[in-house]
């Protein structure tokens, strides 16, 4: 049975205390259950937060997850952060392909399937972000965009690897932008991505995978978008930054 999941992405925000804060806040709401049973939640954390924020989570149902890793194991790449050492801090996940890194930083699908590989020999969790933007969506190769993101990023896996990767999608005209996907659309896009899994790995496989849905989030829209029943959680930028924000799309994910 796939989980629900709401992952927090802090982007580049949070001081090391302001950090450490805001995952205190979000393990003691976890621990007292207001709200948020059946659960699972993810801290996308900056680098500097990892270690200490995975050593002070307490509840089973909270995970650490890096926002990226280096392509390589080891070696002279002045300031990468590999697999193994976000491993090292008691971080369970990572998060890849995210659109920011797909266009600020030229990330592309044969980089990502060795961010993925790396990820996977350091037994780390992944949740792998596609998407399509503004112009995509208006000439309607959103559907194309986004199957061959699933199939020169993923698909290279066996099924046993792909069973350790959660899916999001990002309309990217959405992100930061105060727009949303309507909950019509994000159903659509999460209903033909679990389609192309099931063509590549088969029905059983596809019923299993989480796919989130990253779009400003927001309390306002959370439950609208959660009632989908394609849409398995959500991956939250900005609502994730404020803990009351937070907790009430966790409510929200939890009522579905």
């Amino acid at each position: 049975m796939r989980k629900k999941i709401v992952a927090g992405n802090w982007k580049m925000n949070k001081t090391f205390a302001e950090g450490v804060e805001l995952a205190r806040e979000v393990n003691d709401y976890v621990r007292y259950k207001e709200g948020g049973e059946g659960v699972l939640v993810v801290l996308g954390t900056p680098f500097i937060h990892l270690a200490k924020v995975a050593h002070n989570i307490t509840e089973t149902s909270l995970m650490v997850a890096a926002q990226n890793c280096a392509t390589e194991k080891a070696g002279a790449y002045t300031g990468e952060v590999s697999a193994d050492m976000i491993a090292s801090t008691g971080a369970k996940c990572v998060i890849l392909g995210h659109s920011e890194r797909r266009s600020y930083y030229g990330e592309t699908s044969p980089i990502l399937v060795k961010k993925v590989a790396q990820a996977l020999d350091s037994k780390l969790e992944i949740i792998f972000c596609v998407g399509e933007v503004l112009e995509e969506r208006e000439a309607e190769k959103h559907f194309e965009v986004v199957k061959q993101q699933l199939t020169d990023g993923l698909f290279n896996l066996t099924p046993e690897q792909f069973a350790h990767v959660v899916i999001a999608y990002e309309p990217v005209w959405a992100i930061g932008t105060g727009k949303t996907a309507t909950p019509a659309q994000a159903q659509e896009m999460h209903a033909f991505i679990r389609s192309v899994v099931a063509e590549k790995y088969g029905q059983t496989v596809a019923n299993e995978t989480s796919i989130l849905y990253g779009g400003s989030c927001n309390p306002g829209n959370a439950d609208a978008i959660f009632s989908n029943p394609d849409v398995d959680g959500g991956l939250i930028g900005g609502a994730s930054l404020k803990a009351a924000d937070f907790f009430e799309i966790i409510k929200a994910r939890a009522k579905h």
